[in-house]
């Protein structure tokens, strides 16, 4: 167990200035510190993986404050650390924590770890030994042959690629693999095989890409499948839609008249396009048009003016999500009809006619 003790003032301290630095140490008193080393349980594991263990330790504080900090991380064989955890407790004296970690190991390893106090005072303690061994423990020499068969096909339209490999071995174990794409590893896990199991990996790039796949045996012994290449080609398949308005002739004449704009939407698949006119500026209520998809389509929609002054009115159509078309005039001049009504003429008065008796 290792224990970080209070520190004391160098034997030859001398001066004014070392006289208040110990005076300050004793004004201040630090705990002290000590972790126990870690226990693995279990300790020795032999059998079917993934497998838990947990690794456990005693971290002691002697208290000489009302309230106490502790910080800690776990150190582990490989070179990693967990992030820094930490308690607090109260009261003075000499006071026990029990600390636990879980890791879970899907193949054979051997390693340690430990624990690091980072306040109230440092200290590590020992190292506490631990190791792993997966299936039987027969057969260790036995080698796993991955395979990719028709390994990988191009989805043009969804711009992915699916890498296939089938994995072979003798008995049940767990196998842990990695893809490799173009001499990187993009893909790690691990699979129970009995006997024969497939695995998979999909590519999903933004543009174009080809190059070769492998499959990587890393446990628990190594081997590499052959490679398969691929190329991918991304298209934009959605539906294309535009739209184009035309404006009427310019109209003089009497009014009041009524003008009629005419639209035209386009769209080259399957889909229903949302679409609005938009007159003088102003936005009107959505509307929707309906396309098959055989073949390229086009639509004719219509909106109307009517006035009775002269004037002009402007069109366009927007497409939701989509372009805005150009805007278009419409121009009408009204004129008074100039020519003078006639005057009905006045009534033939009817002759009397008297007849004699």
């Amino acid at each position: 167990m290792a224990v970080g003790m209070l520190a004391t003032p160098a034997a030859a301290a001398s001066g004014s200035t070392q006289a208040g630095k110990v005076a300050s140490a004793a004004a201040k008193p630090r705990p002290a510190v000590s972790a126990g080393t870690p226990k693995a349980s279990p300790a020795k594991y032999a059998g079917e993986c993934p497998v838990n263990v947990t690794f456990s330790s005693k971290i002691k504080v002697k208290a000489v404050k009302g309230k106490t900090t502790v910080a800690y991380r776990w150190l582990r064989g490989d070179g990693s650390k967990s992030k820094v955890k930490s308690f607090t407790f109260r009261g003075k004296g000499v006071k026990s924590f029990t600390v636990k970690e879980k890791a879970t190991f899907k193949g054979n390893v051997k390693g340690w770890q430990a624990v690091q106090v980072l306040a109230p005072r440092g200290v590590k303690s020992s190292k506490g030994y631990f190791s792993v061994s997966c299936g039987s423990g027969e057969d260790k020499h036995e080698v796993i042959t991955p395979r990719v068969g028709a390994q990988v096909w191009v989805d043009e339209g969804n711009c992915k690629a699916v890498l296939v490999g089938r994995i072979h071995a003798s008995g049940v174990r767990w196998v842990r693999y990695q893809w490799v794409v173009n001499g990187r590893v993009v893909d790690r896990d691990a699979v129970r095989v009995d006997g024969s199991r497939r695995v998979f990996h999909v590519i999903k790039p933004r543009d174009d890409f080809r190059g070769w796949a492998s499959l990587e045996i890393v446990g628990p012994v190594e081997a590499s499948s052959n490679r398969a290449y691929f190329k991918i080609r991304c298209e934009d398949t959605s539906p294309k839609v535009w739209a184009s308005v035309d404006s009427p002739a310019a109209y003089e004449g009497t009014c009041p008249a009524t003008r009629t704009f005419s639209g035209t939407i386009s769209a080259s698949g399957r889909t229903t396009v949302k679409y609005r006119w938009i007159r003088d500026g102003v936005a009107g209520d959505w509307k929707y048009a309906h396309f098959s998809g055989h073949g390229p389509e086009r639509q004719v929609v219509i909106d109307s003016w009517t006035t009775s002054v002269s004037g002009e009115s402007k069109r366009a159509i927007d497409i939701a999500g989509g372009p805005t078309t150009g805007t278009v005039v419409a121009k009408v001049v009204c004129k008074v009809d100039s020519t003078p009504t006639p005057t009905p003429a006045p009534p033939t008065p009817t002759p009397t006619v008297t007849s004699g008796v």
